[in-house]
């Protein structure tokens, strides 16, 4: 499963927390409108009943009562009653069928079926021996169906603002998290392209992804704003300062490369010089001599071949390695290194024999000398590893606009572990895999000429069976 982005979870963290708060606001709201919308409902009863006093006179010993006496007004209904429980005037809601006794000053509830009433008695004295009741009766069933309308309605609305609440956090956090990516994608390029100059570049701070405001202060101010920034700015600047120098530490150690290089090309060229000279002067020297100067020489040799090495990776690493492609026939040239290689195996006297399996006329855009390079480090280091009297595989095919060679051994093979680290630099596998014998440049410098011809290079090995170092070149233009 596809790990979940820090952008979505932030996004669903933000909008998690927003929506438990919007529930709990909510329901604290509708628990508390509730009780209000109740207790606003008895408060309008009693004021209804209250004022209903005024549309009531008694003239000539009769009562008179005034129409507003009949209006229902927010939903309650009056009606008169003498003290004998008598009706007199006034109007009864429709559905409500009982006849409570009456509760001078009392607010009751009254239950009739599926619905719930209010009842509110009043005494009003008309004269000294004359005293009625006003009653009034207001449904609590309708005021309840109001309030649950509208709490139908917030919960409708409830997912809408979430959904927006979850946009506008996604885009506020991806506007947030811009410079993250930026950052990202400059790393990515630096490991792909193993160019330390490249720079984040942040060049002003910026709020919700856009260039902050000039808001009339003087220059100082606004540059020390934008000196120190956010968080996430100042990661970039660290970072870039970091760049800097990393580039430079590794530029120094380039030149040191190349320039130790160069000065140990004359010394070692002078050591093998004088072990010639030596060997040369025949019987004067004894057999141990002679050999002691054997073994100077051969190690000599072998510093002029890592010398070699190291100045073709720091001019390939300061980008002073160009290469000289020309149209040539892959197939030949592939198939003479390695009748090269089978002398050099037919000398060693350890068996080894190389079998090719070439595809004819590939012709390609290639550095005939790199090219050349690159396939001797591999097959050498196939007859190398393999053991006595064994078989190095070398094939070349056609695949589209490229061609595949590889170059496959039967030998040690190499730990699962230590694949990965085979292309670096002086790495070298356990014991059993090297004779001290090379500096482990070699498949360094593979990679780099397979890379450089915008191509790969990839290894299968199992430990005990063996292995196959296979690359991928674009064939150019005109390819095949």
């Amino acid at each position: 499963m596809k790990k979940i982005s820090l952008k979505l979870k932030l996004t669903l963290l933000y909008t998690f927390f927003m929506a438990l708060l919007t529930c709990a606001a909510l329901a604290i709201l509708f628990s508390l409108s509730s009780r209000e919308m109740l207790s606003s409902t008895q408060t309008r009863l009693e004021n209804r009943v209250q004022e209903s006093v005024e549309f009531i006179a008694l003239r000539n010993g009769e009562i008179r009562i005034d129409s507003d006496f009949y209006s229902v007004v927010r939903d309650v209904y009056l009606s008169l009653y003498d003290s004998d429980m008598y009706f007199m005037y006034g109007r009864i809601p429709h559905g409500f069928t009982q006849q409570p006794e009456l509760a001078d000053g009392e607010i009751r509830t009254i239950r009739d079926g599926n619905r719930e009433w209010y009842v509110y008695d009043m005494s009003y004295r008309l004269s000294e021996d004359r005293t009625v009741y006003v009653r009034g009766i207001t449904s609590i069933t309708d005021a309840e169906e109001s309030f649950t309308v509208t709490v139908r309605f917030a919960l409708v609305l409830l997912p809408l603002m979430v959904l927006a609440t979850a946009v506008i956090g996604y885009r506020f956090t991806r506007r947030t998290l811009a410079p993250v990516r930026q950052i990202t994608d400059t790393v990515r390029q630096i490991r792909a392209d193993a160019d330390l100059s490249r720079r984040i570049g942040f060049e002003e701070v910026k709020r919700n992804g856009r260039p902050m405001p000039d808001d009339g202060g003087s220059d100082e101010e606004t540059g020390e704003r934008r000196k120190k920034g956010d968080e996430i700015y100042i990661l970039g600047r660290t970072f870039d300062e970091m760049l800097e120098e990393l580039e430079e530490v590794f530029r120094r150690e380039q030149q040191f490369t190349s320039d130790a290089s160069h000065e140990l090309r004359t010394p070692v060229s002078v050591i093998m010089a004088q072990c010639d000279a030596m060997l040369a002067e025949g019987n004067s020297l004894t057999e141990e001599q002679r050999d002691q100067i054997g073994l100077i020489q051969r190690k000599a040799r072998g510093m002029a071949d890592m010398i070699s090495q190291l100045l073709f990776l720091s001019r390939a690493d300061q980008g002073r390695q160009p290469l000289n492609k020309e149209r040539i026939n892959i197939s030949e040239l592939t198939e003479m290194i390695a009748e090269e290689q089978q002398m050099l195996a037919d000398a060693d006297g350890r068996g080894i024999h190389i079998e090719t399996q070439i595809c004819p006329e590939i012709w390609a855009d290639v550095d005939e000398t790199f090219y050349i390079r690159m396939l001797v480090n591999l097959i050498s280091n196939a007859l190398r590893y393999s053991r006595e009297n064994g078989l190095v595989e070398v094939s070349l095919v056609q695949d589209g606009d490229a061609f595949t060679g590889s170059v496959r051994d039967y030998g040690q093979g190499i730990v699962a572990d230590a694949q990965p680290h085979i292309w670096e630099r002086f790495y070298r596998a356990e014991a059993s895999r090297t004779d001290g014998s090379h500096a482990g440049l070699g498949l360094s410098m593979v990679k780099w000429i397979a890379e450089a011809h915008g191509g790969s290079v990839s290894v299968e090995s199992e430990e005990g069976q063996g292995s196959t170092f296979s690359f991928c070149i674009p064939a150019g233009e005109n390819n095949f």
